[in-house]
């Protein structure tokens, strides 16, 4: 049968769906090309925010146009928090949590015993029906890492969360944390790198947390990783800041693989806030650890999580947040809109509303930020000798010559005219702008 995936949100979802596409595919199906239609169209959700949920139901009607025929699956965090609102979509067949998701290759092969290779037009109500409050019990790691890019691996080594933050409903989507031994994740690069991907990127929910089921520490994994021999580098996805240890980072500092490249979630500048949020840090230990990094890695990339406007961000804490952040020497924001998620403790919460208005020019007003720590980031290292990995995506410049793009260890992206013959490879270069 032909199979087409289409995946939203995070680097995790991406991984998950590289296995599952590489799992259909040794059992004899084969992905529909662009443009073709396809027999089954598997889409992997994502629910982070209302605007996640929205993206979601746009592209359900729109691979639905596209292969009216087709069974269609939706699966992924939007499945797991929201079966019933999904179930409802015309159109939808199956509806999977994230346990059931591993098992659509067994769903696909009884589809086929089964004759049925028409959309029928009516959802499977046994499978529609996602069990929301079994996902807390769920101890089963299934690993991933994706294969479409053979440039870069994101490699899946955790998933679940147990934090519980007032706004977050991560935890009920993926349920608690968990993770693979390290001799496990070890394999699974390794494989990644004989397939000849140059970039691991290690993702997961809540990395930092590696270890809570098999008794090791993401530090001895960090370590674990820095052994395999060849010539690839490797980069952190995402680390709590309370996670982040000082270990950690002096430890990459001085590594063979790992990149000077840092992804801290912050969330608020203001410690009220972070608070309310449940966050289990301030913003003096968050400050601490930028501080770390750029003493030991002065040519760190460092990337911030940033939300704006959620309840209790009053306008002396909105104040302090844009304060903290423009005392800080990071390189980019990665800002996010608050947005009421049923089911958080936040929402049980006496506190300020910030209009939607409000939160949207909060919004902009990061993003400015963001650009000019991002563009100051470059100007500091112009001149400066670098490292970069080309990538196989080509574009247009505005003079119609063909151009490539590739990044440098400390993540800043750099051009140069397309050839073929430099995709997946290492090139040093001298960055200028």
């Amino acid at each position: 049968m032909k199979i087409s995936f289409t995946t939203l949100g995070c680097k995790l979802n991406f991984a998950e769906s590289s296995a599952l596409g590489k799992a259909l595919l040794e059992r004899g199906h084969e992905r529909a090309k662009k443009g073709e239609e396809a027999d089954i169209c598997i889409i992997n959700t994502c629910s982070v925010t209302d605007a996640a949920d929205h993206k979601d139901r746009q592209m359900i009607h729109r691979i639905r146009r596209q292969n009216p025929n087709a069974i269609l699956i939706v699966t992924g965090c939007y499945a797991q928090l929201k079966p019933d609102e999904i179930a409802h979509i015309e159109g939808v067949d199956y509806v999977l949590g994230q346990n059931e998701k591993f098992q659509i290759a067994k769903l696909i092969e009884r589809i086929e015993q089964s004759g049925a290779s028409e959309h029928s037009g009516t959802c499977n109500q046994q499978l529609a029906v996602v069990d929301t409050s079994a996902i807390r019990e769920i101890d089963d790691f299934y690993g991933a890492y994706s294969k479409d890019d053979r440039t870069r691996c994101f490699l899946k080594v955790q998933d679940g969360c147990n934090y519980f933050c007032s706004y977050c409903t991560i935890p009920l989507a993926r349920g608690k944390s968990r993770n693979p031994s390290i001799a496990e994740v070890v394999k699974q690069a390794k494989e990644a790198l004989r397939g000849g991907a140059k970039e691991i990127v290690l993702t997961g929910v809540n990395i930092g947390d590696f270890g809570r089921s098999t008794g090791e520490k993401f530090i001895d994994l960090v370590r674990a990783l820095d052994d395999i021999e060849g010539t690839f580098r490797i980069r952190i996805s995402s680390c709590e800041p309370n996670l982040l240890s000082d270990e950690i980072i002096d430890f990459v500092a001085h590594s063979r693989h790992f990149a000077p490249h840092f992804h801290i979630p912050l969330q608020s500048g203001s410690n009220e806030v972070l608070k309310i949020m449940g966050r289990r840090y301030t913003r003096e230990l968050f400050a601490e650890r930028v501080s770390h990094i750029k003493s030991v890695m002065p040519n760190a990339f460092i990337g911030v999580d940033c939300m704006v406007g959620v309840r209790g961000e009053t306008e002396q804490c909105w104040a302090d947040y844009i304060d903290f952040i423009e005392s800080l020497p990071v390189s980019q924001l990665h800002v996010f809109t608050y947005s009421e998620r049923a089911n958080t403790r936040m929402l049980e919460m006496n506190l300020v509303v910030v209009p939607q208005k409000e939160r949207e020019r909060r919004s902009r007003q990061l993003h400015e930020v963001s650009a000019r720590k991002t563009e100051q980031f470059y100007r500091e290292h112009e001149g400066e000798k670098a490292t970069v990995l080309w990538e196989s995506a080509q574009k247009a410049a505005d003079n119609g010559e063909k151009l490539m793009y590739g990044f440098t260890e400390n993540y800043i992206k750099v051009s140069c005219q397309y050839n073929k013959q430099k995709i997946n490879t290492f090139e040093d270069v001298i960055i200028r702008f």
